[in-house]
């Protein structure tokens, strides 16, 4: 499968930068978003992105963005890589109307960070076609995508995905439809526990950022992160992972829901751990 055109549904800052990865590597892509506007704040982001790309010696912005087309609905496409909100619910309606829109050899593929793909696969008609496809932020710039096989994937659609991934210039790791997958299934207990840490008063949050940094060569503190990735998306996948294998230890940190609730979300809403300009 060569996945000519791709619908990408989501244009915030992941759904926007798999459609310009995907743009950049030839291909036609549609980018679709039922927010007022949201389209438009991502096709502005792709260009600045891509153009300070360009000063790097990168592709023309110009060649890259005509083969990103905006799209009023879901429209078919050979491949719809699903990029919105972090809930179970709104996805798996999101997947039904696209199993109704997509050709019937198409793929339908999650950009989830940890909603069960089997899940997600359950509620079409063509789950052997369902997979996980988790992009990294910022994803014109990190290389690995994380491959999810749902229970229902098929030999044929996995493989795809894989050779699609290093097509676009990364570099695919196939992990099973468990809970967080591999990436957050390590990533989110770390960012807890930094926000415990915090909480309890261990160190302050330049101090604790500063030690993951220089003690572990990361090359950004866990507090940082959590603030780059979304507070509440942080919150959202600790409770996925605390349903899904019944351990409290995956609880939310307090004091991460507390700055959720009071709109501290990082660096999207202008303050999280950090505050930003």
């Amino acid at each position: 499968m060569t996945f000519e055109h791709v619908l990408v549904v989501g244009a915030g800052q992941m759904g926007g930068g798999i459609a310009q990865v995907v743009a950049a590597s030839g291909r036609r892509v549609s980018l679709y978003d039922p927010y007022p506007g949201a389209v438009e704040r991502g096709l502005a982001a792709i260009e600045k992105s891509l153009t300070r790309l360009a000063e790097k010696g990168g592709a023309d912005p110009a060649e890259t963005m005509a083969r990103v087309f905006t799209a009023a609905a879901l429209v078919p496409a050979d491949l719809m890589i699903e990029a919105i909100t972090e809930e179970a619910a709104a996805k798996e309606e999101l997947f039904r109307r696209a199993d109704e829109v997509m050709p019937p050899a198409a793929i339908l593929a999650s950009n989830t960070s940890s909603i069960p793909i089997t899940s997600l696969a359950a509620v079409t008609g063509r789950p052997e076609r369902v997979i996980g496809m988790h992009f990294f932020n910022p994803v014109p710039v990190l290389r690995l995508v994380e491959v999810i096989r749902a229970v229902q994937t098929s030999d044929e659609t996995a493989a795809a995905i894989v050779q699609l991934a290093r097509d676009l210039g990364k570099e695919p790791a196939e992990a099973r439809d468990f809970p967080g997958f591999i990436s957050n299934r390590i990533l989110m207990p770390f960012i807890n526990e930094a926000a415990y840490a915090l909480m309890e008063g261990v160190g302050d949050a330049e101090a604790i950022d500063v030690v993951a940094k220089l003690g572990f060569a990361h090359p950004m503190g866990p507090l940082a992160l959590a603030d780059l990735i979304g507070l509440d998306t942080c919150v959202a996948i600790m409770e996925v992972l605390q349903r899904g294998l019944g351990n409290p230890k995956y609880a939310p940190c307090p004091l991460l829901r507390q700055y959720v609730q009071a709109g501290r979300l990082g660096r999207k809403s202008g303050r999280g751990f950090y505050s930003y300009g």
